[in-house]
């Protein structure tokens, strides 16, 4: 397909044209350890952007009556979309292995956002989460030796470090220090309110995942954890939720998301290597496209606006699918201990007296994240392994 620079001139398919047969929605899952990393790390990333979109669309059905059957309309293509992407995730991928594999998405995915954003609080705000998450790997991949006697590695491909982060028994606030200064709609670079966006959705997603995976494990310490993690990221969808502007309209939030699926779609097709995969990419741009378009006329047709207010200006540089290791390191590095005030993020010492009351009410009877983890350091290979061969 043609170049694109900017989203208001890119056409796409339109709606009436986008249609889905059951082989379409259910084609063959990627390898677990043949494809790269990477085209796992897009697929779960487009799976909870599409997941949002259905989210934000039921939501604004509730208010605008009016909108109803459009959002609708979209809706049924936006699900089968989903639906084409979650089912690429193989079948040979256990819970905790998909866990590793969300995880690592938090990681490289917000780590290329907050080096990508433009505005420093909002930068700010991607790498305090970022290291959060980050723990959050170290912590399931010793759930993952030490409960199926696997190595986090061979689904990293050794892109991501195992390494601690901000230690998961210090992420718990009180819900006062996880809301965020927003941006500014009318001032705020287009980029800003995509990132915003994305990363909201890509956390939801995690949280939803979670809290539906974590009762079905037996094994308590595992139950323990997923709940202990599900709540971090339920305060991480408070967090970069808050970051968008609570004055738009529905309308330019609508008109934000679809320009940002369409943003992530262009970034999936233009980095991706499986070439059945690309073709899905490519497909569902044009698709997003056509939304894009669409959500456009309805913007003039009831704010009597113009979506260049919204939308304007060239096409934003694409988030890189890459292994951001020398940033994360840098990152845990310097910041690891810092911790937050409000909207502000402050010393260690510095953080509210709110904060320290609900973690200590928390985590009174223990920590699921230092219980899996304790005398835990990722080496190549697992216990079993390690087993063996002091044997």
């Amino acid at each position: 397909m043609a170049t694109i620079t900017n989203l208001l001139d890119a056409k796409g398919t339109p709606l009436e044209q986008q249609r889905f047969s059951w082989n379409d929605i259910n084609s063959t899952p990627i390898s677990k350890l043949d494809d790269d990393a990477f085209t796992r790390v897009r697929v779960i990333l487009m799976n909870g952007i599409e997941t949002d979109a259905l989210r934000l669309k039921h939501m604004g059905a509730r208010f605008h009556k009016e909108l109803r059957l459009p959002l609708a309309r979209v809706r049924r293509v936006e699900h089968h979309q989903q639906t084409t992407i979650n089912w690429l995730l193989s079948a040979d991928h256990s819970p905790l292995e998909t866990t590793i594999a969300y995880e690592q998405v938090a990681i490289e995915v917000t780590a290329a956002v907050a080096q990508n954003e433009p505005d420093p609080y909002q930068a700010q705000t991607y790498r305090f989460g970022l290291l959060e998450d980050f723990d959050h790997l170290y912590r399931y991949a010793a759930m993952l030796d030490r409960l199926e006697g696997k190595d986090a590695n061979n689904i990293l491909q050794s892109y991501t470090d195992i390494i601690p982060g901000r230690p998961t028994s210090q992420h718990h606030r009180d819900p006062h220090d996880d809301l965020r200064e927003h941006y500014d709609g009318g001032q705020a670079d287009l980029i800003t309110k995509i990132h915003a966006a994305m990363i909201t959705a890509a956390e939801y997603q995690t949280h939803d995942y979670y809290m539906n995976i974590g009762p079905l494990f037996a094994d308590p310490v595992a139950r323990a954890l997923y709940a202990e993690i599900a709540s971090v990221e339920e305060q991480h969808v408070t967090q970069y939720g808050s970051l968008m502007d609570p004055g738009e309209t529905f309308l330019e939030k609508w008109l934000i998301h679809e320009a940002m699926e369409a943003y992530n779609y262009l970034g999936c097709l233009e980095q991706e290597d499986n070439p059945r995969v690309k073709r899905i990419w490519e497909r569902f741009l044009d698709y997003e496209l056509g939304h894009l378009q669409l959500v456009r006329e309805l913007f003039k047709k009831y704010e009597r606006r113009d979506p260049e207010e919204v939308l304007g200006g060239t096409l934003p540089a694409l988030v890189e699918f890459k292994s951001q290791r020398d940033f994360v390191r840098r990152v845990v590095s310097e910041e690891v201990d810092l911790r937050a005030h409000g909207i502000d993020y402050v010393p260690r010492d510095q953080e509210s007296d709110q904060s320290l009351l609900y973690r200590d009410t928390m985590n009174v009877n223990g920590v699921p994240a230092d219980t899996v983890s304790a005398g835990y350091q990722w080496s190549p290979g697992t216990e079993q392994a390690r087993r063996k061969s002091n044997g």
